[in-house]
């Protein structure tokens, strides 16, 4: 017994110690580098025109991005967890490959494609229509890194709820729009939105697969992580971490809007 408790306090000991070295003291280095010198300068860095443009410009891919995978993984989950057919394993392979694959790899196989000697990219070109080094590839690229989040967690909810209310609702002469409005949309809902967090957190904080096809310059085509790059190497301290610090919040209002979600879940479900 006595091994037992000297055991868990050690376990208990290491883990908090790792947590800190990995997550803790960087975090703390990050916001004490930003306000170290004073929250003015902190307030002068997020006023210049390069930090509002790279703000603007992940706001506007989150916004196009999160609706299109929202409407994509309703319906594949919708798809996948109420039907069996050849192929579906597959299926289900392929709208897990974001997971697997680096979004370095990712943004290289899309500059590939959509360039302007690529497949799809050379009929573009012809066209006078600019994809990679754009807002297009870069709306593509955010697509593809974020497309699994909302059909994995409604796939999971749909298998969870059965299909014993939306068969009732059909015997009893409703339609598939009023079923899914009335029933399905309601149990899934709390699912969904976990999965929209999910999503347009990582549309946001993306920097692999956006910073190849996007060309990275600042003020154009730099989005907010691809700017706390740019103005590192450049060293422009302040803006660096006040930069760093606005994704940081970004995270911990995912994390805390992602535990309420998870409790009241939770509580809905006992």
């Amino acid at each position: 017994m006595l091994l037992s408790k000297f055991s868990k306090t050690w376990l208990i000991a290491i883990a908090l110690i790792y947590l800190a070295l990995i997550i803790l003291i960087p975090t703390i280095t990050v916001f004490y580098e930003a306000f170290h010198k004073g929250v003015e300068p902190f307030l002068t860095s997020l006023q210049s025109p390069d930090f509002v443009a790279a703000v603007q410009l992940t706001v506007l891919i989150a916004l196009i991005t999160v609706p299109l995978n929202t409407v994509f993984g309703l319906c594949t989950a919708w798809v996948l967890a109420r039907n069996q057919f050849p192929g579906r394993a597959l299926f289900m392979s392929i709208v897990d490959l974001p997971f697997s694959i680096s979004p370095v790899v990712a943004g290289l196989m899309i500059v590939l494609l959509y360039g302007q000697k690529g497949w799809i990219g050379s009929w573009f070109h012809a066209k006078d229509i600019q994809l990679i080094f754009a807002l297009p590839g870069m709306v593509l690229a955010t697509i593809f890194v974020t497309l699994p989040f909302v059909a994995r967690e409604v796939i999971l909810v749909l298998e969870e709820m059965g299909t014993d209310q939306e068969e009732a609702a059909r015997t009893l002469g409703a339609k598939d729009w009023q079923i899914f409005w009335r029933i399905t949309l309601p149990n899934i809902r709390w699912g969904l939105l976990y999965g929209v967090l999910l999503t347009n957190a990582r549309a946001m904080g993306e920097f692999g697969a956006v910073s190849v096809v996007s060309g990275s310059i600042i003020g154009e085509t730099a989005t907010l992580p691809i700017f706390v790059e740019q103005a590192y190497k450049n060293y422009q301290t302040e803006a660096t971490f006040s930069a760093a610090v606005i994704l940081a919040l970004l995270a911990a209002v995912t994390l805390v809007v992602k535990e309420i979600l998870e409790r009241y879940t939770a509580r809905k479900a006992h």
